[in-house]
């Protein structure tokens, strides 16, 4: 294939795969905990450690880890603690670091307009091999937590209640999940963009939620769809010459409308699976029963 000629091809493929994957792995967990938004507010806070980056002449991508890293941990502090005015706090840090990224970018004598739209809304074929030694290191993180601990961070985005009865370290995995989040935005910036990058969390989930009900089915369907839309969103990309962030995500729901379609047969044809089945368990009393089979208890 003519696409793989190029190294830089090579590279925004294998990066598409990584975030194809990491992506939805992390997304379930927010999905479960009603957080579907958290990866574009961690997405405005990476963009003050892009800026930041630029501005001391460092690697933006670790900058922007960093400084996503230290939202994430602030607004599961806001979660916890901040009950009547939570969401304003949350939303003066969001729309704060956007303005500090931007106000950063152009304070720097690197950045500039053109490189903030990369991060903005992606730029894979601009993916560095320094970058892609970040990634690996990043996606390695990410899949250890959300596979090493599926069952521990299970319990507790479901219910955190019986979580904490149980013995879990409830704050403690919240904390993960909310870290993890961060790192996963970091790592797909380059790929979808710091706008984009919630959507590909959230849209693979819930697109195979419509036909599974099972977590260990939904994980996995979500994660082939990942995979799929990034890839496929890539090579469209580069033979259409349209931007790789905005293709990726309109495949996405391009998926989520298509497996909304298929959940009502679906449902249906589980309802007459189950009606057949409940049929074999149905309990018959004999015809010829009588009076003496009867069970009485005298006194």
């Amino acid at each position: 294939m003519e696409i793989l000629n190029y190294a830089f091809m090579q590279r925004a493929l294998i990066a598409a795969l990584i975030v194809g994957v990491t992506a939805p792995a992390i997304g379930i967990y927010l999905v479960q905990r009603r957080q579907a938004l958290m990866g574009d507010g961690i997405g405005h806070v990476a963009l003050t450690g892009v800026g930041l980056g630029f501005l001391l002449n460092t690697s933006p991508i670790w900058v922007a880890t960093a400084v996503a890293i230290a939202g994430s941990v602030v607004m599961e502090l806001i979660r916890w603690y901040g009950k009547t005015r939570g969401d304003l706090a949350l939303a003066m840090l969001f729309y704060g670091g956007m303005a500090g990224g931007v106000m950063l970018m152009n304070l720097s004598d690197a950045g500039s307009n053109a490189n903030l739209g990369t991060y903005l809304f992606g730029s894979i074929t601009t993916v560095s091999p320094q970058d892609m030694t970040t990634i690996y290191m990043l996606a390695a993180l990410v899949l250890a937590i959300t596979i090493g601990l599926r069952r521990q961070l299970f319990a507790v985005c479901q219910d955190e209640e019986f979580a904490r009865v149980t013995g879990l370290p409830v704050r403690l995995l919240n904390l993960l999940v909310a870290v993890t989040a961060a790192v996963t935005v970091t790592v797909a910036m380059r790929v979808v963009g710091l706008l984009l990058v919630s959507a590909l969390m959230v849209i693979p989930v819930a697109a195979a939620q419509q036909i599974s009900r099972s977590f260990a089915v939904t994980f996995s369907v979500a994660v082939a769809i990942g995979v799929a839309v990034t890839l496929t969103g890539t090579t469209t990309s580069y033979y259409v010459d349209v931007p790789s962030g905005a293709t990726i995500v309109l495949f996405a729901i391009g998926v989520f409308v298509l497996f909304t379609g298929l959940a009502a047969p679906l449902a249906k044809k589980r309802a007459r699976a189950a009606a057949e089945a409940s049929k074999g368990c149905t309990l018959e009393v004999p015809g010829d029963r009588t009076v003496t089979d009867d069970v009485s208890v005298s006194g």
